[in-house]
């Protein structure tokens, strides 16, 4: 987190040196900021792993979008075509995630999926219970939801 607010102060200082407030100017202070912030990283102890989150990020942008074109192309084939072959239903799925906020992400970017949504977390918070449209191998299912979270948690540590 510090890394990110030292990030936001070396990308505003950068647009008011060069005196042009423009979006693109900012993003280029951003990345610069980001450059310097990682290489002096070695040398400052509170930005340890800030460097390697912006990679993170961006394969699990990547990782996402193509999940998300992947279950709206099957969606939408299962509505264009005249026999549906959706076999809807519920799964519990044992969580990795152990904070709130963990287990919220993960729930809203199932939801996000289209073709699954977050129903209910049990008591003790180890459980997410979801509907799925196309169930025809539950423990597929599974799996690659488990690979949903453990991408999404991997951007917090």
């Amino acid at each position: 987190m510090i890394g990110a607010a030292w990030n936001l102060l070396l990308g505003g200082a950068w647009v008011v040196l060069t005196g042009d407030f423009s979006g693109l100017n900012l993003l280029a202070g951003l990345v610069f900021g980001y450059l310097v912030l990682a290489l002096i990283q070695p040398q400052v102890p509170a930005l340890s792993g800030y460097a390697q989150r912006l990679p993170r990020l961006l394969a699990f942008i990547g990782f996402f979008l193509k999940e998300l074109v992947m279950a709206n192309l099957k969606v939408a084939f299962d509505i264009v075509t005249p026999p549906w072959y959706m076999k809807p239903g519920v799964i519990a799925m044992p969580l990795q995630a152990r904070s709130e906020f963990e287990i919220a992400l993960v729930a809203n970017l199932i939801s996000l999926t289209p073709g699954t949504l977050s129903l209910d977390v049990s008591d003790d918070r180890r459980v997410l219970y979801i509907h799925a449209m196309f169930l025809d191998d539950e423990e597929a299912l599974r799996r690659d939801l488990a690979e949903l979270e453990r991408r999404a948690l991997e951007l917090f540590h």
